[in-house]
């Protein structure tokens, strides 16, 4: 992708997956170029007047999907993976502080939260922990609620029940999000095949 920049501008990193927006540093041609390049973030530091790539020293990288320039072209959306906290302070993302309070958080961030907090009751007890029982109860016990939840949804889809439904399909999510987890996958699995049948 050719773009010719004037001095900096603004390059907004965005996490492919979930769509969470994770920092802001500047580019120069040369920092735009070399991640075009070699599919990894490089900035422009303006303190230190010199490129860096982002996560030299962390480790912390991102590795990038998609460059997306805006209409006036003096702004670039990066998507990218990032390897480990992108913020200094070990937080995934530097937008971590709430100004106002948030109610829900954004759609296409659910099911990856749901699959981090579904993989830290693995070794939670069982007795205090539903979803360390799953585990506990093996891959039959998992995929037997798979079932059983894809059977009501249908049933209330066929009732029409819409709030029975709704119930029913987070049911659903939940526990393919359970299986996922103890076959050691991710929704960034799923993720990846549903966009290429939008392409089909």
């Amino acid at each position: 992708m050719s773009l010719t920049i004037d001095g900096l501008i603004p390059a907004i990193v965005q996490d492919y997956f979930s769509g969470q927006v994770l920092m802001l540093g500047y580019q120069n041609q040369e920092a735009y170029d070399k991640t075009v390049e070699l599919k990894e973030v490089y900035f422009y530091s303006r303190s230190r007047q010199k490129l860096w790539l982002k996560g030299e020293s962390s480790g912390n990288k991102l590795l990038v999907k998609q460059i997306l320039p805006d209409c006036d072209q003096d702004t670039v959306l990066i998507l990218a993976v990032p390897t480990g906290p992108v913020c200094h302070t070990g937080h995934r993302s530097c937008f971590y502080k709430k100004l106002l309070p948030r109610e829900e958080m954004p759609l296409a961030s659910v099911p990856f939260k749901l699959e981090k907090t579904i993989a830290s009751k693995k070794t939670a007890d069982p007795d205090s922990s539903y979803t360390a029982q799953l585990f506990r109860g093996g891959l039959d016990r998992i995929a037997q609620k798979v079932g059983e939840e894809a059977v009501e949804a249908i049933i209330a889809a066929k009732n029409n029940a819409p709030e029975e439904l709704v119930s029913e399909i987070a049911d659903l999510i939940y526990h393919v999000s359970v299986l996922l987890v103890s076959k050691g996958m991710s929704w960034a699995n799923i993720h990846s095949v549903l966009v290429n049948r939008m392409m089909e």
